[in-house]
């Protein structure tokens, strides 16, 4: 099964071409961190950190079903539109108006949608994948091009020259002009290429295959997680589990020079990789949990492992990072920050009577978000990420089970979605 994987993402990225749509050449659009948050976990580095200061008392603007279930992080425009992934009868992707709940636009789009995170660029062009492709669409949902990939497209991100880099969970890299949707660079495959000759008989695997094991980081899940980006030296960090290793590895690439090559891997992902990698602000630092309850921490420059923090619990989803202070998240675990202090970590605080129902974030002014379990329900919690305190807490009202992740708006805004599919969007008290 894993070498039918290997080869799907040879036989798509030899033969297929950039469908075109309404695309340009003239690329005059930001990407970038900015204001909103435009990637899964706010920006290319996977840090879950907002530029936006944080208010210390929220209150719930509105909420709404999307009629099926949601596994990604919701995305936010610069202006407050936002994105989200699920399944349902007819529409793969949605957008609402931050303001209303609205809904602006829906598309139907691959069943494995829902396990596509999306990108936003400085005018809220999105970009998702789906079932073998990589897909734009522009903020009325009118479709700008599609391009063809080996998978599903599990991992995006813009590159630091404002390509979309894609990686599918079969192992198929790919750059795309984020205008065109043409490929910039050749396609590099992560589990190496299929020897044709030693396996002629071999046939094309379905594009979800072994999808299911990356909510796990399983072994049938070549990558499991949204890579990091560098910008300023091109490097981006990639989890891959490969065929018949006994762990995952952390893998550092380089898009750069018109080609992707690799720099450095570090095979220490026990059970395989629970979290997305996080890089600190200077970009030396890499961070990654595993599924045996550990955090890590490892030298970008070569892959050497600075320390490693055993936790209570596994960690999952995202990592956020601002400044020395480091929050996991898990939903096994409870709210607490690390401390890095170069080549060793201490526990800044612990909050054990808060038990994670979602992903923190961290925001301007010392001001985390988070939801949690108080009861038989969910909260939103405010927090002071400098001692852990709780400012606010404020109900998901009739909601249960646990959130994707927190996203933070332009305007402070905090919005969450229920693994179940409801959006709950909260707006500050100024």
């Amino acid at each position: 099964m894993r070498t039918r994987t290997r080869v799907v993402a040879s036989l798509a990225a030899a033969g297929v071409v950039a469908l075109a749509g309404c695309g340009t050449d003239v690329d005059d659009i930001t990407v970038g961190a900015g204001k909103g948050w435009p990637a899964p976990h706010h920006d290319a580095t996977n840090a879950g950190t907002s530029p936006v200061t944080g208010a210390e008392a929220m209150s719930l603007s509105w909420s709404r079903p999307v009629g099926g279930p949601i596994a990604q992080p919701l995305t936010i425009g610069a202006e407050g539109q936002m994105f989200v992934t699920t399944s349902t009868g007819n529409c793969a992707i949605f957008s609402f108006q931050m303001r209303t709940g609205r809904k602006r636009f829906c598309n139907p789009l691959g069943p494995s949608t829902i396990e596509a995170p999306t990108v936003l660029d400085g005018v809220s062009n999105v970009y998702v994948g789906d079932d073998g492709a990589v897909n734009s669409f522009n903020y009325l949902g009118q479709p700008r091009w599609r391009t063809p990939v080996a998978g599903v497209p599990v991992a995006i991100q813009f590159t630091g020259d404002g390509n979309v880099l894609t990686v599918t969970q079969s192992g198929q890299v790919d750059v795309l002009s984020r205008q065109t949707g043409a490929r910039v660079v050749s396609t590099l495959q992560l589990l190496g290429e299929p020897d044709f000759l030693k396996y002629p008989g071999l046939t094309r695997p379905a594009s979800g295959d072994g999808l299911d094991d990356c909510r796990t980081g399983g072994p049938r899940c070549a990558v499991a997680n949204t890579s990091a980006v560098d910008p300023s030296t091109g490097r981006f960090f990639v989890t891959v589990w490969e065929p018949g290793k006994p762990a995952a590895a952390l893998r550092a690439m380089r898009y750069a020079d018109g080609t992707v090559t690799q720099l450095w891997s570090a095979e220490i992902l026990t059970g395989g990789s629970a979290t997305s990698p996080a890089l600190s602000a200077d970009g030396d630092t890499v961070y990654i949990g595993d599924n045996s309850k550990r955090l890590i921490a490892l030298d970008t420059a070569d892959g050497t492992t600075r320390w490693v923090q055993p936790l209570n619990w596994t960690p999952t989803g995202g990592i956020s990072v601002a400044g020395e202070l480091i929050i996991p998240a898990g939903d096994e675990g409870y709210l607490s920050a690390l401390r890095d202090k170069g080549d060793t970590v201490e526990i800044a605080w612990e909050r054990k009577d808060l038990a994670l129902r979602g992903t923190p974030a961290q925001a301007a002014g010392e001001v985390g978000y988070t939801v949690a379990a108080i009861g038989a329900g969910l909260n939103l919690i405010t927090f002071d990420t400098a001692t852990g305190k709780t400012v606010d807490s404020d109900p998901l009202p009739e909601a249960t089970g646990t959130t994707t992740g927190t996203s933070i708006g332009p305007e402070g805004e905090v919005v969450v979605a229920t693994r179940l599919g409801e959006i709950f969007a909260f707006t500050p008290d100024r």
